[in-house]
């Protein structure tokens, strides 16, 4: 990691999707200034342009190979928002289970596998007391929703856990650990605390792989679910046949969904408050824009006027407006992404997403030219973060119960107030919150299907063909780190121009053309850095957005050469 004087370079990021670069400039002890640029170009949505729009979805979730999911929903919907089709209640239903559950899977892994260990330091584990920490572990029942002791927190798992991590740590090659920045003056968890993350760490990633088998159950496939079509889906309903979603394969989903709504309620949460309570000081840092929109989602009707999650847009932290359905005007005509810094022709326009341009013209990085290639999204004109934070305050503000529920006892026990969500350790509770939210949710979509299908066990409103003439439409998805949208046009039966702008745009995104900051770089200003050469402080407040820097289509060496050529056929 490059220290130069007082500027920091950490490149890249890892434990995050994709490849990001985050400068910093530091003085007295603090950051000063901020940098941060998405270093690779996603060039699908030129790929897109004469293909059959009924495809789209096959090809969009291709952006990444983590939010598959979630870029392959919120394509179908575009399509559908786009040619006007109407879905039937069961594929919704499977599609909220989806979407969900690759939400649950996401933050599991967030958490625990992602950003854990900037506040988990593992070499000091190794001198825990395995009593202790059981003992540690069952006084975290208060910090349960359901007031339970995970049922993995005896004197055995953390023996065992230890054992594992001791013969790890004494072979002196931690391997994927190596880097960690063990010992530093930011870490200060005891050592049972420390155990019982590295525990829960292992234990996680059994409960992320069932989740995920849930989600490949509905999806035929995962990542890159098979199962969708405009109009639908093409997973069969049938409660009685042996090729096709039947009971079998439902009681198989709720077991898994079971076995994973318990670890979340007993073991994630109370994980995420001991840790956020040991660090009370960083729901006071890190904090970025008090602009915030999140949109509706887990539809539960066909005409799309009722949804399981609330939406809003909140303004200077207080104006509040609810955003009831994805045809909200306000909300479609407001989006819009700046390229003043970013690595694309026509540097100085602020487009429409309707009429994004995705051409590239790369230089090399420029401290006060362009330095990245995301955009910097703004709703009407104003830097916006969206996030689980966002859709947590909005459905707190629109009175939903639920949301209430969870915010104040999540609140009430790590000692925070609401505003304070918005710092590094409220990003982590908040999406915590969120992954409270979508258990329930699941559970109650799961319900429903079963409920409709006594009565109508249809899937799908084939679109047997592509109309001719011109459409454009858009749709929406709250996705595990925020707002993603789609944006088509469609003339003559074929795609003309695809725009997509997701989370980690809306807060990766670097100045646009008034030289305001995105959320990355305003999180970073005025943070503590302890240590220059282990700036651990920066990596906790950019782990914090979960960032999703969208998969390279497109390589560029150092020099800026093109490196890798690709032809698609």
């Amino acid at each position: 990691m490059p220290v130069n004087g007082n500027r920091i370079t950490v490149d890249p990021i890892t434990r995050i999707e994709g490849h990001l670069r985050i400068d910093v400039e530091v003085n007295g002890g603090k950051v000063a200034n901020s940098w941060s640029s998405a270093q690779a170009f996603r060039g699908i949505e030129t790929i897109m342009r004469g293909k059959d729009p009924r495809s789209a979805w096959a090809m969009t979730q291709r952006f990444c190979g983590v939010c598959t999911t979630t870029h392959a929903l919120c394509s179908i919907r575009t399509v559908e928002d786009a040619l006007n089709v109407e879905v039937p209640l069961n594929a919704h239903m499977l599609r909220n289970l989806v979407s969900t559950m690759q939400s649950l899977q996401d933050h599991i892994v967030h958490f625990y596998h992602l950003t854990a260990l900037d506040w988990v330091d593992i070499i000091s584990a190794t001198k825990a007391d395995p009593q202790a920490t059981a003992k540690v572990a069952e006084s975290l029942a208060n910090f349960s929703p359901d007031g339970k002791a995970w049922a993995t927190n005896s004197f055995n798992a953390m023996k065992n856990a230890k054992d594992r991590l001791v013969s790890f740590a004494t072979t002196k090659s931690l391997g994927i650990y190596g880097s960690g920045y063990w010992g530093h003056p930011a870490m200060r968890l005891t050592p049972e605390i420390n155990l019982l993350g590295f525990a829960h760490y292992l234990e996680a990633l059994e409960y992320q792989r069932k989740i995920a088998e849930a989600v490949a159950i509905i999806g035929s496939k995962n990542p890159h679910i098979q199962n969708l079509t405009v109009g639908g889906v093409s997973t069969a309903i049938n409660f009685d046949s042996m090729a096709a979603l039947n009971m079998e394969r439902v009681q198989w989903i709720k077991k898994l969904l079971d076995e994973v709504a318990a670890f979340v309620r007993n073991a994630y949460i109370p994980d995420v408050i001991a840790i956020a309570s040991a660090y009370k000081e960083w729901f006071n840092l890190g904090k970025c824009s008090d602009n915030y929109i999140a949109v509706p989602d887990v539809p539960m009707n066909s005409a799309l006027t009722e949804f399981g999650l609330k939406g809003g847009i909140i303004m200077n932290g207080t104006q509040f407006r609810e955003i009831k359905t994805w045809k909200d005007e306000t909300l479609r005509k407001g989006i819009t992404e700046n390229t003043t810094h970013a690595w694309y022709k026509n540097a100085q326009d602020t487009l429409h997403p309707y009429d994004g341009d995705q051409v590239p013209s790369y230089t090399n990085w420029e401290e006060n030219g362009k330095y990245s290639w995301a955009k910097a999204p703004r709703f009407e004109d104003q830097v916006t973060q969206t996030g689980p934070i966002a859709q947590v305050l909005a459905g707190y503000m629109a009175g939903d119960p639920l949301v209430k529920k969870y915010v104040d006892f999540v609140a009430s026990k790590a000692g925070i107030q609401l505003p304070q969500l918005n710092s590094v350790m409220g990003r982590n509770a908040a999406r915590a919150i969120r992954a409270l939210l979508m258990v329930d949710h699941a559970y109650n979509c799961l319900n429903t299907l079963l409920d409709n299908c006594k009565t109508d066990q249809s899937y799908v409103n084939y679109l047997k063909e592509v109309p001719q003439g011109e459409f454009q439409g858009a749709g929406f998805n709250e996705a595990p780190r925020g707002m993603l949208s789609h944006w088509v046009k469609i003339k003559n039966g074929v795609i003309e121009n695809y725009s997509a702008v997701v989370p980690s745009t809306w807060t990766a995104g670097p100045r646009d053309d008034k030289g305001r900051q995105g959320p990355y770089e305003e999180s970073l200003m005025n943070l503590p850095v302890a240590k220059m050469e282990e700036p651990l402080e920066i990596i906790r407040s950019i782990h914090s957005f979960d960032p999703c820097i969208a998969c390279a289509v497109h390589t560029i060496d150092p020099e800026g050469k093109e490196g890798v050529s690709v032809r698609i056929r």
